[in-house]
């Protein structure tokens, strides 16, 4: 068995003390999120989450820096369980565009981060508050995130393969 886990990329958006946040339906039911998902074949990190809060929330996404990557893993044995590999990006959105959002997405909604702690049981993952809260951190302590210019994407070459 080639153990690989999944990559998947989130946006960490913070306007006037709210956070854009998604309500989508899983197999535990409707839970919430931030705007994430799974990088695509010939896509950068940044790209990935910049599609992903378009589709998931309507909203333009400019990624302004890098938060963090976390590990997680859904059971106890990484070799067998699905394990996460999320790469956090923070920045700002425009306004909604006029389009339909995945099908799986119930609504993009507001929400301050005391209103989210309250919902943990709703959370898709031990990721949404962790991510919510590192960001709060970092933005207290002034060290801040990543510049975008840590991410490199090589360009795709036949010849690298």
């Amino acid at each position: 068995m080639v153990w690989t886990p999944r990559v998947t990329v989130a946006a960490i958006i913070e306007r006037d003390g709210a956070f854009l946040m998604i309500e989508e339906h899983t197999n535990d039911g409707v839970r919430l999120s931030q705007p994430a998902g799974h990088l695509e074949p010939g896509e950068s990190l940044v790209e990935a989450a910049i599609r992903e809060t378009m589709e998931e929330t309507a909203h333009p996404f400019t990624p302004s820096g890098w938060m963090g990557t976390y590990l997680w893993c859904i059971g106890s044995d990484p070799r067998r369980d699905d394990t996460y590999l999320r790469f956090t990006f923070v920045g700002s959105v425009g306004e909604p565009c006029n389009r339909a959002l995945d099908p799986d997405v119930v609504r993009a909604f507001w929400i301050t981060a005391d209103e989210l702690r309250a919902r943990r049981p709703e959370h898709r993952s031990p990721l949404v508050m962790r991510c919510i809260d590192d960001y709060l951190a970092m933005q207290a302590s002034g060290n801040g995130w990543l510049p975008l210019s840590t991410q490199h994407t090589e360009p795709f070459s036949a010849a690298a393969r």
